[in-house]
């Protein structure tokens, strides 16, 4: 199957997907009330039971910051669920942007041998869900996790069909600091046919001590914990 058919017979499943509204949103209407509420389901609602295989794709900068926060909260939760999380730190792993030669012919391998090749691509590749975990960059994914992102391009196909969670932290509180992040997510997860299964969006978090006093840790761990 060439590109131009694969996009095509996948626009479609992304349609019927949207349209079908599956998949648990986790985000409340009201921010100020918190942003982001868990999942209703009870533990094993998601995952109805199965270990899920989960990447969690970390685009911080800074170790001990705001969304990586959410990140240790929200493997902890997964896995004393008992589900099996690797997690990638992009920023602190020698990476390189797609360079768009198209070698691949988006079922790989790509040409660029760096730490998405050797440690990331095949457990991608074999996970059940992957949760996106990004500071807000000028109203957008951090340039580190963008770079990984661009690079499922070598597995579009392999990578499709996952269930998927977005978390993010910002300094800003206005009506429209996720607005353009969510869109950009919200689009991928149609594309790839992922089952969005919720978000925490912290609003007003722009310190680790400020994020600490808020309740999107807990919500984090909470949805880690009901898959």
């Amino acid at each position: 199957m060439d590109r131009r058919e694969f996009l095509k017979v996948t626009g479609t499943g992304a349609l019927t997907l949207f349209l079908s509204g599956c998949g648990i949103n986790a985000v409340s209407s009201d921010k100020k009330a918190g942003a982001a509420a868990s999942p209703e389901a009870k533990p094993g609602g998601v995952s109805q039971g199965k270990k899920l295989k989960i990447v969690v794709l970390c685009g911080s900068p800074h170790k001990a910051g705001t969304s990586a926060l959410l990140a240790d909260k929200f493997i902890e939760g997964a896995q004393a669920a008992g589900h099996e999380v690797f997690r990638f730190n992009a920023a602190f792993e020698d990476i390189h942007p797609c360079n768009g030669c198209d070698a691949c012919g988006m079922s790989g391998p790509c040409v660029i041998n760096d730490a998405i090749s050797q440690k990331l691509m095949q457990k991608l590749v074999d996970c059940d869900m992957v949760a996106l975990v990004t500071p807000l960059y000028y109203y957008g994914f951090s340039a580190q996790i963008k770079m990984v992102i661009d690079r499922f391009y070598s597995q579009t196909g392999a990578i499709h069909r996952k269930k998927s969670m977005l978390m993010a932290t910002a300094w800003n509180s206005s009506g429209i600091t996720f607005n353009a992040l969510q869109e950009h997510y919200d689009t991928l997860v149609r594309y790839m046919e992922w089952q969005d299964v919720g978000r925490v969006l912290g609003y007003g978090c722009g310190t680790r001590s400020a994020i600490e006093g808020t309740e999107f840790p807990e919500q984090a761990f909470n949805i880690g914990k009901k898959l």
